[in-house]
C-alpha cells in the first residue's frame, strides 16, 4: 500500500448622495403595516432608522390597480425588496432573550406583571406579528457561489430586514427576523395592486405570494435550528470570535413538517423566529448581483452592467462602516476601494484564524454566507471539533468535503476572490487580486499563531519555531484521538508552577480524554464503496491524468490513509494504545516545557510570568463550547416547553470553561 501511494504521489503532481437608480425609488416615509398585521404595541417606542433602505435602490413594482402580480423573474436592479411579514395563525411566545437591551429600547420594568406584559408586547414584534413605528421591512437580494458554483439570484426566503435600532446603551444596528418568508406587500383598498403606492395603508399580500426574492420553501424556521442559531451566535460572541447576535427566539403552536433525517418520515415541528442583530447583514454575494453570465453555469446575476448601482452600495458600505477609510480616501475612489479591499480581507483572514482556534466548522461557507464587515453570519450547519480531525465536515451534503475544518481559510480567500471579481471596476480586478496575495495569508499565519500562543500561555516572547510546537501539538491530538477543546483547556493547568498538577497526574488526565480504541476504529472505518475504490486504484495506476481531471485524487489519498491508519489500529490491543498515547504525549509534553521555561526566563519575574501565564490560558481556552449534545438537550427541553436550558446568562466563565 505504501508504495502504491507513492506511485499515485510520484504520478499525480457614509452614503455619498446620489441620485436614484432609474427603476428604483428613495422609500416612502415610514409607516406601519395595517390590515392583517396587528397594530404594533403601544409600550414599544423604538428610534428606528433605515438608513440601509434610503442609501442603497428598493425594487419597486409597477403601481397601480391593474399592474401585473409579480412573478419570480430576476429582480431588475437592487439590493432589497420592499416586503411585509405573513404573519402566524397563532399567537407568539417569547421563548428566550439574550441579554436586556439587545432586542428593544430601554430597561426591563421592575414589576413583575409590566415584565411580563412587555415580554408579550415583544413577542410580536420580534415574531414578525407586529411591526414597530417607522419599521420598513424589506428582503435582501444576492447572488452566491455555493460549493463552488455559481447559483445566481438568490436574496432573502427566511429572513426580513426589520429596522435598524440604536439601544439605551449606544448599540446600533439592523434588526432582522429569521424564519418569516417575507411577502410582497398590496396597497389597502387596491387588491391585486403590488408595489410601494402614495396610499400609506399596506398591509402583507393575503394571497400568500412571496415577493420578487424568495425561493421554493417555505420560509418557515423550525425551533430546533432557530435554537442553535441562538445558542451558537451567543456563545462565539463570549468566546471572542466576531459574530452576529441572537436577539431573542420566538415560537408558536403554528407547525410545519419536516424531514429531519431525510428518511421520508417527516414529522410536525413547532414554528419558530430568531431576531438577529448586526451591524449589517451585506454579505459578498451582495456585491455578486453584477456577475455576468457564468461561463460554467449560464446563470447571471440580476443586475449586469448596473455599474450605478454597484457604486452606490460600496459608498454606503465604506462610509457607514469604514468611515476612517472614507475619510482617509474621499477624494480617490480607486485608492478607497483599495483600502476597503485589504481591511475586508484581513478581516476575514482573522475571522477564520479564530474559527480555528475554537474549533469551529462554518459548514456552508458559500459566498453569499460571507460578512463585508467580518462577522460570522448565517447558522445553518455548524459544529465544533469533539476529536480533533483535520478532515471534519460537520454538513452532511457536503459529500466532497469542501468545508472540511482544515479547509476553511482557503476556502475564505476562494470566496474574497470572487468579491474582487464583483467589484471590478469600482476596485480594478489586478488590484483586488495582489492585495488578496499579499496580505490573506500572511495575516491568517499571524493571528492564527497568535492566538495559538496565547492558548499555549507564551505570553513573553515570540519564536519562528512556535509554528512547529503547535503543528506537532495537532498532530498528536489527531493520532491519539484527542478532544480538541478539552486538551487545550487541560494544557491551562500543566505542572509549569509550584501549585500545579503532578506531572504523571497531569498525562494520565490527558491521555484519558483521548479516543478508545473502538471509537479510533469506527473513525477511520472506510467510506468509500469497496467497488469505487477499486475502480479509482486502477485508474490511478493505468491514467492518472484522467483521475487528476475528473478531481478524485484528494479522495483516494484520504480513502488510502483511512485503510493503512485503521489497518494499524486493528493491531493494537486497548492496553498498547494507551501506552503509545502515552508516549507521544510524554514527547511533545518534553518539548512543551522546554518552551514554556524560554518564555518564563524572557520575564525575569517568576511570580509575574505565572499569573500572566494562567490569566491568559485560561481567557483562551473555553471549558465549555456548545457541543451537539449540548444543543440537543436544549432543543429537546424547549420542544416539551422547557426554555431554562436555552436560556443566555452572560458571565465571565464563558469565555474560559468547558
Amino acid at each position: 500500500m505504501a508504495a502504491l501511494r507513492a506511485a499515485l504521489g510520484s504520478s499525480l503532481a457614509a452614503a455619498r448622495a446620489r441620485p436614484p437608480s432609474l427603476g428604483c425609488r428613495p422609500l416612502p416615509a415610514p409607516c406601519p403595516l395595517a390590515g392583517a398585521m396587528e397594530p404594533a404595541p403601544a409600550g414599544w417606542r423604538a428610534a428606528l432608522d433605515n438608513r440601509a433602505l434610503r442609501a442603497m435602490p428598493v425594487e419597486t413594482p409597477p403601481p397601480g390597480p391593474r399592474a401585473p402580480r409579480p412573478r419570480r423573474v430576476r429582480c431588475p436592479a437592487p439590493a432589497s425588496a420592499a416586503c411585509g411579514p405573513r404573519p402566524w395563525p397563532t399567537t407568539p411566545r417569547g421563548a428566550v432573550r439574550a441579554r436586556a437591551g439587545a432586542a428593544g429600547p430601554g430597561p426591563p420594568p421592575a414589576d413583575a406583571a409590566a415584565r411580563e406584559a412587555r415580554e408579550a408586547e415583544a413577542a410580536l414584534f420580534f415574531s414578525g406579528n407586529a411591526l414597530l413605528p417607522g419599521s420598513e421591512p424589506a428582503a435582501h437580494c444576492y447572488c452566491g457561489h455555493q460549493f463552488g458554483q455559481f447559483a445566481g439570484q438568490l436574496g432573502d426566503g427566511a429572513a426580513m430586514y426589520l429596522g435598524e435600532v440604536c439601544t439605551a446603551a449606544g448599540e446600533a444596528g439592523e434588526r432582522q427576523a429569521k424564519g418569516r418568508r417575507p411577502h410582497a406587500l398590496l396597497q389597502v383598498g387596491q387588491a391585486g395592486a403590488p408595489g410601494r403606492g402614495a396610499d400609506p395603508g399596506r398591509r402583507a399580500d393575503p394571497s400568500g405570494r412571496p415577493t420578487l426574492l424568495s425561493r421554493q420553501a417555505d420560509g418557515r424556521k423550525v425551533l430546533r435550528s432557530s435554537i442553535r442559531e441562538f445558542l451558537c451566535s451567543e456563545a462565539m460572541f463570549h468566546l471572542g470570535v466576531p459574530t452576529t447576535r441572537a436577539g431573542a427566539c420566538v415560537t408558536s403552536q403554528s407547525t410545519v413538517l419536516r424531514d429531519v433525517f431525510y428518511d421520508g418520515n417527516p414529522r410536525a415541528e413547532p414554528c419558530a423566529v430568531v431576531l438577529r442583530v448586526a451591524p449589517t447583514f451585506l454579505r459578498f454575494g451582495s456585491f455578486e448581483i453584477f456577475k455576468p453570465a457564468d461561463e460554467r453555469t449560464g446563470r447571471a446575476g440580476p443586475s449586469v452592467g448596473r455599474n450605478d448601482i454597484r457604486a452606490q452600495m460600496l459608498d454606503y458600505v465604506i462610509g457607514t462602516f469604514y468611515p476612517e477609510i472614507q475619510a482617509a480616501h474621499a477624494g480617490d475612489r480607486v485608492q478607497r476601494h483599495v483600502a476597503f479591499f485589504r481591511e475586508v480581507t484581513r478581516r476575514t483572514a482573522r475571522l477564520v484564524a479564530e474559527w480555528q482556534c475554537v474549533g469551529f466548522c462554518h459548514g456552508v461557507l458559500n459566498t453569499d454566507n460571507m460578512s463585508v464587515v467580518g462577522l460570522t453570519i448565517d447558522y445553518g450547519p455548524f459544529g465544533f471539533l469533539d476529536r480533533y480531525d483535520p478532515d471534519h465536515v460537520c454538513n452532511a451534503s457536503d459529500t466532497a468535503g469542501r468545508y472540511s475544518y482544515s479547509k476553511q481559510p482557503e476556502v475564505c480567500k476562494w470566496n474574497l476572490q470572487k468579491l474582487a471579481e464583483a467589484l471590478d471596476p469600482e476596485l480594478p480586478l489586478e488590484l483586488g487580486k495582489a492585495i488578496l496575495a499579499e496580505e490573506f495569508d500572511i495575516e491568517f499565519r499571524t493571528h492564527y499563531l497568535q492566538k495559538m500562543r496565547r492558548k499555549l500561555g507564551l505570553v513573553r516572547m515570540e519564536l519562528a519555531e512556535d509554528g512547529a510546537l503547535v503543528a506537532k501539538l495537532l498532530e498528536t491530538m489527531h493520532l491519539t484521538g484527542a478532544d480538541f477543546t478539552n486538551s487545550f483547556y487541560l494544557l491551562s493547568s500543566f505542572p509549569a508552577g509550584p501549585e500545579s498538577l503532578d506531572p504523571d497526574e497531569f498525562l494520565a488526565a490527558l491521555t484519558a480524554q483521548c479516543a478508545s480504541l473502538e471509537e479510533l476504529r469506527l473513525a477511520f472505518r472506510p467510506q468509500m464503496d469497496p467497488r469505487q475504490l477499486s475502480t479509482m486504484l486502477v485508474l490511478a495506476q493505468s491514467n492518472p491524468q484522467l483521475l487528476a481531471l475528473i478531481g478524485t485524487q484528494a479522495s483516494l489519498t484520504r480513502e488510502l490513509e483511512r485503510m493503512e491508519r485503521q489497518s494499524q489500529l486493528e493491531q493494537l490491543s486497548p492496553t498498547e494504545l494507551q501506552a503509545r498515547n502515552r508516549s507521544r504525549w510524554a514527547g511533545w509534553l518534553q518539548e512543551y516545557r522546554a518552551r514554556l521555561e524560554q518564555d518564563r526566563k524572557c520575564a525575569g519575574d517568576t511570580a509575574a510570568w505565572q499569573a500572566d501565564h494562567v490569566r491568559v490560558m485560561h481567557a483562551n481556552n473555553p471549558k465549555y463550547i456548545l457541543r451537539n449534545y449540548i444543543a440537543q438537550n436544549a432543543i429537546e427541553a424547549a420542544e416539551n416547553g422547557d426554555f431554562s436550558e436555552a436560556s443566555i446568562t452572560p458571565c465571565p466563565s464563558l469565555s474560559h470553561g468547558r
